[in-house]
């Protein structure tokens, strides 16, 4: 693997339309995942006859699958517990997917494997498109400690905050956090959820990156502190923090926004297409969204 000088958002050259491709999404559980709806949408809509699986893969088989791909694999999505998995089998990864901890998409070109990261494009595009967050520093505080926590540090310091709280369980499980900061270079406070209020205290925006249902005990508290609330859940939307934000007269962003933004970004890097149909995507995970949950 090599830190190069690959930009973010570098895509492959355009692959023609009567090209047959292929992509997947790994991880390991996988049959949950929407990125086959994002991605096969977007193929539909840009003429591509690619095709875009599920395929179940932890991180003791995912050398041996990477091997096997052959020139006809255009990119991978990768889930959970693959993004950290996956740094040290690519040839060369963005310094970004470096300072998070982990990259969610390789790219597959020419025979090397390109590691990126567009999952903090994802949450900063969230947050963008409904307002949040961009008028200056945002006073954010960042509840979990996992992967998505590291991401939410990456887009907070894009948005101009350097010195973050962030609230865990434990400050023991904090370590990948920290380790992504340092990285980052970025200062985080933490605080046990004891100390919640403190950690509230003159937040303008919560990012929430716990599992689902986990921030539900909290919802009152971060409600009644008036704080805008992007939840990283994508299921069950809206869920109960934000359900409880919007009624305190806050505003409320879910984890299929950030879903559907970081998926745009791979069908461009994997595509080497600009013109790729967010509104086509964000239909199709709505309405599948919609039907799982019926």
């Amino acid at each position: 693997m090599s830190n190069a000088r690959l930009s973010p958002r570098q895509p492959a050259d355009p692959v023609p339309r009567s090209a047959m491709r292929r992509a997947a999404v790994l991880g390991s559980p996988v049959a949950h995942s929407l990125s086959p709806v994002l991605h096969r949408a977007a193929y539909a809509a840009l003429g591509l006859t690619w095709s875009y699986t599920a395929m179940e893969c932890d991180e003791r088989r995912l050398p041996a699958l990477l091997d096997s791909l052959d020139g006809s694999w255009a990119g991978l999505s990768l889930t959970m517990p693959l993004k950290r998995a996956v740094l040290p089998l690519v040839d060369e990864v963005t310094p970004l997917a470096l300072d998070v901890g982990g990259a969610n998409t390789v790219i597959l070109r020419d025979g090397r494997r390109y590691g990126h990261n567009t999952d903090v494009h994802g949450i900063l595009a969230a947050l963008r498109e409904e307002g949040l967050g961009g008028d200056g520093r945002p006073d954010a505080v960042i509840l979990g400690g996992g992967a998505t926590a590291c991401s939410a540090l990456a887009a907070l310091k894009e948005l101009g905050q350097t010195d973050i709280p962030v609230v865990v369980r434990e400050s023991s499980r904090g370590g990948q956090v920290c380790a992504a900061a340092t990285r980052l270079g970025v200062a985080v406070r933490y605080h046990s959820f004891d100390e919640l209020g403190d950690a509230l205290d003159g937040a303008r925006l919560v990012l929430s990156t716990l599992p689902a249902g986990a921030a539900d005990p909290y919802a009152g508290a971060i409600a009644r502190s008036g704080a805008d609330v992007f939840d990283a859940v994508y299921a069950d939307w809206p869920t109960r923090l934000a359900r409880a934000a919007r009624f305190g007269g806050a505003r409320a962003v879910g984890g299929h926004a950030m879903l559907l933004h970081q998926a745009v970004l791979q069908v461009e890097l994997m595509t080497g297409r600009s013109d790729v149909p967010v509104e086509e995507m964000r239909r199709a995970v709505r309405a599948e969204i919609g039907l799982r949950a019926a």
